[in-house]
C-alpha cells in the first residue's frame, strides 16, 4: 500500500535549508543558525542502600543562558543587527523549520534573547566569497512547539 503525500510528510525529517526567524513578530534573514539547545542537569544521588541498588539520577531544569549563532549576508542598508546590539534589549525569538510551502512545523520559541557580538567575516580580495555578519545572542527561557493541522501542540 503506498503511503500518501501527508503520511510521508509526517514521517521523513524536516529540511534544514527551510527555516524562519522572527523578532518581536518581524521575520529576520538569516542564512545559518547554530547552538540552538535545551538542556537539562542531572545529580547523582546516593543514600544508604546504594551498593546494593545503584544511585539515582535526579533531572532538573535551570534556565542558563547559551549562546546562539545567526548569520546573514551583508547587505549595504541593513542596520537591523547594530541597531538591536546597540539598544541591548531583551527580545523574544522564534526560529522555525518549515515544510515544502514555507508553514512553521516546528518552533523553538525563545523567551528571552540578548545580542551581545557583531561580527563581519574576513575580507579577502583575492576570494570571490559573500560578507557574512555574525551575531551572536545570549538566550534562555527554550520551549519546542509542534504544529499540527488542529494547531500548535507542546
Amino acid at each position: 500500500m503506498a503511503e500518501t503525500t501527508m503520511d510521508q510528510a509526517l514521517r521523513y525529517p524536516l529540511a534544514a535549508w527551510n527555516f524562519r526567524v522572527t523578532r518581536g513578530g518581524t521575520a529576520m534573514r538569516f542564512a545559518k543558525v547554530s547552538g540552538l539547545q535545551r538542556e537539562f542537569h542531572t545529580l547523582a544521588y546516593r543514600d544508604g542502600l546504594s551498593f546494593r541498588q545503584g544511585e539515582s539520577l535526579v533531572r532538573y531544569r535551570v534556565d542558563t543562558w547559551g549562546s546562539l549563532t545567526l548569520e546573514q549576508g551583508t547587505v549595504a542598508d541593513s542596520r537591523e543587527l547594530l541597531e538591536w546590539l546597540e539598544t541591548g534589549e531583551v527580545s523574544v525569538l522564534q526560529v522555525s523549520l518549515c515544510d515544502a510551502h514555507g508553514h512553521a512545523v516546528v518552533t523553538w520559541k525563545i523567551a528571552r534573547a540578548v545580542p551581545v557580538k557583531l561580527s563581519a567575516s574576513a575580507w579577502d580580495a583575492a576570494s570571490n566569497a559573500v560578507a557574512i555578519d555574525t551575531l551572536e545572542v545570549k538566550v534562555a527561557g527554550i520551549a519546542i512547539e509542534h504544529q499540527t493541522a488542529t494547531g500548535p501542540t507542546r
